[in-house]
C-alpha cells in the first residue's frame, strides 16, 4: 500500500511518500480502505512530536479516515493514527456510518473539527443565546462550524482573521463582525467591537500575543477556551489575581479525551449529520491534495493559506 511515513520527526520536509506491506487487522479491529483522509493542524504537531500525546517512529501521520469496510459501507472512523495511506485499522465500535447525502469531505469535517467547535462552544464554554463569541482562525475548519453553531444557538460572532478573502468568507459564513487579527493592539480591536463591555466567550487557538489579547478582553464572568497554539508561541503566564478581576475563566479542551466518553463523540456527529442534511450548517471543503502531496498541505496550513477542510485523496 501506498503511504506517507516519517523516520523523523520534523516539518513537512520529513515526510516520505513510500510502498509499505499491507496492513492485517487483528482479532478486535477492522480493515479499512481509505477513500479519503482528513488534514488537521493536529497532525503538523503529531509529524514533529509536538502533540499533546508521544509520538512513535516510524510514523504515518493521520487521525481520521473515511473508508470502506470489507462489506463496503462508507464510514467516517477515527484511526489515532495511520490515516495518510491507502489502509488504515479501526476499531469497529467507532465507526460511523455516513449518510448518502454528505460526502467524504463532509464527513470528515465533523470528526474531529465539527466536534471540537461544538463541544468548545456548549460543553466547555456554555454559550447561552445573547452573548457574544470571538472566534479566532474563523474559516479554518473548526471556525467554519463554530460560526455557524454559534449563529444557530443565537449568539452575536466576531471573527478574527487577516485577508481580506477570508474575511468575506465569515462574513458569508454569518459572522456579526470581523476584526484584524493582524493589529498591534488586538485587545482594542476587540473592546472597540464589543462598545468596551468585552466578549462572553473567546475560542483561542493561536497561542502567543492572541492569547493574552482575549484574555485582556474578556467581559466579567467570561470564558476562554484554549485548544491549540497555531502561532507555536507561548502563551503569557496567567494569575489567579487576574483572573479573580472579572471573574474570568480559562478552560483547555482537548478531543483526545471524549474517546472516553463514546457518546460525547457518537451523538454530537449524528447531530452535525443532521445538521448538514437539513442545510442548517454547510461545510466548505478547501483544497483536496493527492496522498503524495501530503507535505505540501501541511506546508500551505501552517502558512495560514487555506480555508475549510483539507482532504487527502489515496
Amino acid at each position: 500500500m501506498k503511504a506517507i511515513v516519517i523516520n523523523e520527526f520534523g516539518g513537512p520536509e520529513k515526510m516520505q511518500y513510500v510502498d509499505l506491506p499491507d496492513l492485517v487487522a487483528g482479532a478486535d479491529q477492522v480493515l479499512l480502505k481509505v477513500l479519503a483522509a482528513g488534514i488537521n493542524y493536529a497532525d503538523t504537531h503529531q509529524i514533529e512530536n509536538s502533540y499533546l500525546s508521544p509520538q512513535k517512529l516510524p510514523l504515518t501521520p493521520g487521525i481520521e479516515v473515511v473508508a470502506l469496510t470489507p462489506d463496503g459501507k462508507r464510514v467516517l472512523a477515527p484511526v489515532g493514527s495511520g490515516g495518510y495511506a491507502e489502509l488504515a485499522i479501526a476499531n469497529p465500535a467507532s465507526l460511523f456510518p455516513i449518510p448518502d447525502e454528505i460526502s467524504d469531505g463532509e464527513a470528515l469535517a465533523m470528526m474531529v473539527q465539527g466536534t471540537t467547535a461544538f463541544h468548545t462552544l456548549k460543553t466547555m464554554g456554555h454559550l447561552r443565546k445573547g452573548e457574544t463569541v470571538l472566534i479566532h482562525a474563523p474559516v479554518g475548519g473548526v471556525g467554519v462550524i463554530a460560526i455557524q453553531l454559534a449563529k444557530l444557538w443565537g449568539a452575536t460572532v466576531i471573527a478574527s482573521t487577516s485577508s481580506d478573502e477570508k474575511k468575506k468568507l465569515a462574513l458569508d459564513l454569518g459572522a456579526d463582525l470581523v476584526i484584524d487579527s493582524q493589529s498591534p493592539d488586538l485587545k482594542a480591536e476587540i473592546m472597540k467591537a464589543t462598545h468596551g463591555r468585552g466578549v462572553d466567550l473567546v475560542l483561542e487557538m493561536v497561542g502567543g500575543t492572541t492569547f493574552g489579547a482575549s484574555l485582556d478582553a474578556l467581559a466579567p464572568f467570561g470564558r476562554m477556551i484554549t485548544y491549540g497554539n497555531a502561532s507555536r508561541s507561548a502563551a503569557r503566564e496567567v494569575t489567579g489575581g487576574e483572573l479573580m478581576r472579572g471573574s474570568k475563566t480559562v478552560s483547555g479542551f482537548w478531543l483526545s479525551d471524549c474517546f472516553a466518553h463514546p457518546a460525547m463523540l457518537r451523538d454530537v456527529i449524528i447531530e452535525l449529520f443532521g445538521l448538514i442534511k437539513s442545510k442548517k450548517i454547510k461545510v466548505l471543503v478547501g483544497k483536496t491534495y493527492a496522498l503524495s502531496d501530503a507535505a505540501q498541505a501541511h506546508s500551505d496550513l501552517r502558512l495560514r493559506s487555506t480555508f475549510g477542510k483539507l482532504v487527502l485523496k489515496p
